[in-house]
């Protein structure tokens, strides 16, 4: 029997590094690692270990890399992020390596010092270009721990002339809105509890993580970084953080007003990315059967997201990237579809290089 052709992407974040194992085309394993690389490269490590340890895989594969981690405050610039990691990187897989460059194709370590700009943040790009190959038209919609991505898609292209983090803020085609790692005083400046409007404390006292973590929605499997205070993520200690936002302690409500409270929050959010995704829509505009693509492990705001951009929201296909863009194997590890949809950037870049070839 052949030996199948593996591939390995990379999606290494400034919070987590995510991967995902194809083998002939087809995703056989997706895996998520928190990562604070702003606390050190050596925080790297325990993630190479950690893959080494469950694909066997690993010295055969090829591995396709992109990056968003080359921002954290750890270097000085983007310019000596990329290439900082690109070298941890080189030093520590034997396979062959190639970077997403985007309109630059797939670049070796050796070629990135003169070409670092077109890797540096360029994830969000491998996930449009997959999910535009395989369905053609649509809004991607990739709600994360951090960020939103936010990406017209039409005719089997991503038409957008954006590509820096910089030109993408100015488009509203990235958001720094997640539902982990969001401070929540850059959500609003005021809101109601129990009817009155309240200032916010701009205070790091509570996170988007706590509102999810309340309403139900977060799964813990993404729940990975501390509280904003190092507290516990219990029911009570996550109602106290909420509180402080507002001056309050948990006591001062019940829990029935502190799910309401979170529900707001949720509303606030939400408001926030529709109003991006309507000022993406007004530049790419996108015919009727445009289908909604949902990815990140923040999917489950992407019909109240889309449902404030388009008219005409229900009507349309409410596709998942996990399940509808990714190329599942058969053979695949159980939930690999849910996490191949929170991880999107690794799955696409490990599948655009099996493709491209």
């Amino acid at each position: 029997m052949p030996e199948k052709r593996s591939v390995i992407g990379w999606d290494i974040g400034g919070a987590h590094v995510k991967a995902c194992l194809v083998q002939d085309g087809q995703v056989v394993d997706v895996a998520q690692w928190a990562c604070p690389l702003w606390q050190g490269l050596d925080r790297l490590e325990p993630v190479l270990q950690a893959a080494w340890q469950r694909w066997r895989a690993m010295a055969q594969a090829r591995h396709a890399i992109t990056m968003t981690g080359e921002m954290v405050d750890l270097f000085a610039d983007r310019e000596r992020g990329v290439l900082a990691i690109a070298d941890a990187f080189a030093r520590a897989l034997e396979g062959p390596l190639r970077f997403f460059a985007g309109d630059a194709g797939w670049l070796r370590d050796t070629e990135l010092p003169a070409h670092w700009r077109e890797v540096a943040s360029a994830n969000w790009l491998a996930t449009a270009r997959h999910a535009a190959r395989v369905l053609g038209t649509g809004l991607l919609v990739d709600i994360g721990s951090t960020t939103t991505d936010l990406v017209a898609l039409r005719d089997g292209r991503v038409p957008t002339t954006s590509r820096t983090d910089a030109q993408r803020l100015a488009s509203g085609e990235l958001a720094y809105h997640g539902v982990v790692r969001t401070p929540l005083c850059a959500v609003a400046h005021r809101i109601d509890w129990r009817g009155q409007p309240h200032n916010v404390m701009n205070e790091f006292f509570a996170t988007s993580a706590d509102v999810y973590r309340l309403t139900g929605e977060l799964d813990p499997a993404h729940d990975l970084h501390p509280a904003a205070d190092n507290a516990t993520k219990d029911e009570p200690a996550t109602q106290q953080r909420l509180a402080r936002m507002i001056g309050l302690d948990a006591r001062d409500g019940t829990r029935a007003d502190w799910l309401a409270f979170a529900r707001t929050w949720r509303a606030l959010q939400v408001r926030l990315l529709a109003g991006e995704a309507r000022r993406v829509l007004s530049a790419q505009p996108l015919p009727g059967d445009a289908a909604i693509v949902c990815a990140g492990c923040g999917a489950f705001l992407a019909d109240a997201v889309a449902a404030g951009a388009f008219g005409d929201a229900q009507a349309r296909r409410h596709l998942r990237y996990g399940h509808d863009v990714a190329q599942a194997s058969p053979s695949a590890l159980a939930g690999v579809r849910d996490r191949a949809q929170v991880c999107a950037p690794s799955v696409a870049v490990a599948s655009l290089l099996f493709l491209d070839g």
